[in-house]
């Protein structure tokens, strides 16, 4: 004979199968939920996964029923959790507060529908008042909410309090505690739990692996009763994401079953460790390929230099999404073909029905940073006040970053207190002080970095990159090394070669080569070609030839096959009056085949671009425009001889 206690749950049953007219289908749906989920009072036997398929008979244990539900609770019940999924919480709420008596899964609907609001406060002051009716669910959920706001203590000291819990609820702990990075509180809840699922083993492996940990991964993945699809594949990505390509693939091969996901997480191994003809070997080999197949081969072929085989791939796709496109936008940008990247994006924005993301816009804001093309960039910036990236911190700075670029100071500076005003993200801070250094305005950035510490935004590595850079450009020497003095000193930011290459510019800018020659002795690390280019630009400000010609010499000796610093040398030779010197170098050059790319200037006029090549007689107007400067130099002369005679 059936316990009285399991009567409500048949009860629902008989509901659904001799009456199914009385129910909508999203009622229907919710019985199924109450059946599923929101009836645990103990934990659950851990279920098994063969190959990714659920054991339907091992996933749950005989539920019981806080209440009885009758129909006009359930399609409240319905109502207030279809409201709180789109976001009308308060419509919920006085929905709720009409109830005569809310049950447990009333509480439970609206607590969750706080919690994926955001509203955790909200939810909280409802889940602790005097008359409100919990279960398991309920006090995961609220668990969940602390998660998800990364507020780690609040959802640990929740987690003590529960009465009882489910294998749901240590799941959920343990992921909080990964999230946060908690990674050895997370193993320590994994092994006190008594029961565990496969989802348990799955959470904690995925958790080893993102952290660097896979030896740690690979000895629970051999702990694992049963494994799944996600099993295997976690522990493929993993081993791939670690340099661990070869018993990536061992693995792979002993998978008793792969779907798409498996494919591309061992692809992705390979693009990422360079080994593009296996990866490639793999693709071939899939019998399924999507769309993040064919981004992983083309992005793999972006990032080691291959645009030419990375465009082949953009151009086969059938199918292409927003990362196919960002990806090639970005590949070219960091090819240094800006003007294709900007093609490309009209393309996408005039042929496909694809919109750009965050990283689309980015990436085009840094191409028209690139070429200094303040018109496209406008344009962009008129998309982008009509998306929903507008506010994002990555792309202010990007827009940030263009309009400095561009000459337009201002501009730049009213982005940055009207784009984010009331919620300034360090990113953000350091895109204006990198713009104020590029137009040499050191105090200005200054300020900014004072008022930065003032608000409580704490410096970071690139802060310092930009206020030395500033200093430098300022000749603010004195500052540039409090600044130095003040970065060494702060034990979370890590020294970068920037830093020091940015200390070492501003000593050869200042003429202080000693202290730059001092520095460069005492660098932890051998000195950098950017290093020994930063003083050699001392050597064009100052003129002095010994300084000169040893940065020169050691730039050649990081760049031997760079035409540029041969060129630097034999023209401080030839300017020193050591001219066989300089020959034997030009013969060097000529020798190796090498050519210094010749210097180039362009300017806009209307919607058309004059581009000029030093030495170049190939433009239309060729004749006027060498006769205009020819003039121009004439009256600059006059301008001269002038003030000269007014000197003396």
């Amino acid at each position: 004979m059936l316990d009285v206690k399991w009567q409500p749950f048949f009860a629902v049953k008989r509901i659904i199968t001799l009456r199914p007219c009385l129910l909508s289908f999203s009622e229907l749906k919710l019985v199924g939920l109450l059946q599923k989920n929101l009836i645990f009072s103990k934990p659950c036997k851990p279920f098994h996964s063969i190959n990714g398929h659920k054991n339907s008979s091992e996933l749950f244990s005989i539920p019981k029923l806080d209440c009885t539900v009758d129909q006009n609770v359930l399609r409240i019940n319905s109502m207030i959790t279809k409201l709180s999924k789109d976001g009308r919480i308060l419509e919920a709420q006085k929905l709720f507060d009409k109830m005569p008596d809310p049950d447990v899964i009333s509480w439970t609907a609206l607590i969750t529908g706080y919690v994926k609001c955001g509203m955790i406060k909200e939810a909280k002051d409802l889940f602790d008042r005097v008359d409100a009716k919990k279960n398991v669910v309920t006090w995961t959920a609220m668990i969940n909410g602390y998660v998800k706001m990364r507020r780690i203590f609040e959802a640990e000291r929740l987690f003590e309090e529960m009465p009882e819990k489910n294998v749901v609820s240590w799941n959920t702990m343990i992921d909080g505690y990964l999230k946060c990075g908690k990674i050895d509180k997370a193993l320590w809840l994994f092994e006190m739990m008594e029961e565990r699922n496969v989802v348990s083993w799955n959470t904690v492996i995925a958790g080893l692996v993102k952290c660097g940990r896979v030896e740690e991964a690979s000895e629970i993945f051999e702990r694992m009763p049963q494994r799944n699809l996600i099993s295997w594949t976690a522990m493929v990505a993993g081993l791939s994401r670690n340099g661990k390509v070869d018993e990536a693939r061992l693995l792979f091969e002993r998978m008793p079953e792969r779907n798409v996901v498996s494919w591309n997480a061992m692809i992705t191994g390979y693009a990422q460790n360079s080994r593009l003809n296996e990866a490639f070997d793999l693709f071939e080999r899939m019998p399924l390929k999507d769309v993040t197949s064919w981004n992983t081969m083309m992005t793999g072929f972006i990032q080691n230099g291959d645009l030419r085989r990375a465009n082949w791939f953009f151009n086969e796709m059938r199918e292409k999404n927003v990362v196919s496109w960002t990806a090639m936008i970005n590949g070219y940008v960091q090819g240094d073909q800006n003007e294709e990247a900007l093609r490309i994006f009209a393309n996408m924005l005039m042929h496909t029905g694809v919109r750009p993301n965050e990283g689309t816009f980015v990436s085009v804001l840094v191409a028209c940073s690139d070429l200094a093309a303040l018109g496209e960039g406008r344009q962009i910036h008129q998309l982008l006040s009509k998306s929903v990236y507008q506010k994002s911190d990555f792309v202010i700075s990007a827009l940030i970053s263009m309009y400095s670029k561009c000459g337009e100071s201002l501009t730049a500076r009213k982005v940055f207190d009207d784009g984010i005003k009331g919620q300034r993200d360090l990113v953000s801070w350091n895109g204006i002080i990198a713009a104020y250094a590029h137009h040499g305005c050191g105090k200005e950035a200054i300020k900014l970095f004072q008022e930065m510490k003032n608000i409580g935004l704490k410096p970071n590595d690139v802060t310092y990159v930009g206020l030395l850079a500033a200093c430098s450009h300022a000749g603010l020497v004195e500052e540039g090394f409090r600044f130095f003095d003040m970065l060494v000193n702060d034990r979370s930011i890590k020294l970068r070669e920037d830093h020091c290459t940015c200390l070492i510019d501003l000593c050869g800018r200042a003429g202080r080569f000693e202290e730059a020659f001092h520095f460069i002795e005492k660098l932890p690390m051998k000195a950098s070609q950017y290093d020994w280019g930063a003083l050699l630009a001392g050597y064009n400000i100052h003129r002095d030839a010994d300084i000169g010609k040893l940065a020169a010499r050691k730039l050649l000796e990081a760049r031997p096959e760079s035409a540029g610093s041969f060129t630097l040398l034999s023209n401080i030779y030839a300017s020193s009056g050591r001219w066989k010197e300089a020959a034997q170098l030009r013969m060097i050059m000529k020798n190796r085949r090498l050519k210094k790319e010749p210097g180039c200037s362009w300017i806009q006029v209307g919607n058309w671009t004059h581009l000029f090549v030093v030495g170049d007689k190939s433009h239309c107007e060729t004749e006027h425009i060498y006769s205009l400067i020819g003039t121009l130099h004439s009256k600059m002369k006059k301008t001269d001889n002038i003030y000269q005679e007014i000197l003396v």
